[in-house]
């Protein structure tokens, strides 16, 4: 579920500067040590593939943050856990691919045989699945 699916615009969110101190600032940072709280002004596409949001923080100033660096707040003002939107796949074939480990070879021996050379391809490729 994307953060669009979330909030809207005027929303508080809770600004984790851990994550985003690095790109930030002075100023912005002491405006998030004062408050880590802010409003929501707009949203933004950050790298063509994800959402982001501008935030209007506690000394007026805008600054857009990934939508990693913040937490979701709910009308009490508690943190809205995020949920991982990886699909589970209990397929077991699936499941026996993602069990296989590899380790280097490196007598002549092992490398040249083919069942070793199959189980890397396969563990090679199983983040592509």
């Amino acid at each position: 579920m994307s953060i669009l699916d979330k909030t809207k615009i005027g929303n508080t969110v809770h600004i984790n500067l851990e994550l985003s101190k690095d790109r930030l600032t002075k100023e912005i940072i002491d405006a998030i040590n004062v408050s880590s709280l802010g409003e929501i002004s707009d949203f933004r596409i950050t790298d063509g593939k994800g959402i982001g949001v501008v935030l209007k923080l506690s000394n007026g100033k805008e600054q857009w943050f990934f939508e990693n660096e913040i937490d979701l707040l709910d009308e009490n003002g508690n943190v809205i856990k995020k949920t991982n939107d990886k699909k589970e796949n209990n397929n077991s074939l699936f499941n026996l691919i993602n069990g296989l480990k590899y380790s280097n070879k490196n007598k002549v021996g092992e490398l040249l045989n083919p069942v070793n050379f199959f189980l890397w391809l396969i563990v090679s490729f199983k983040d592509i699945f």
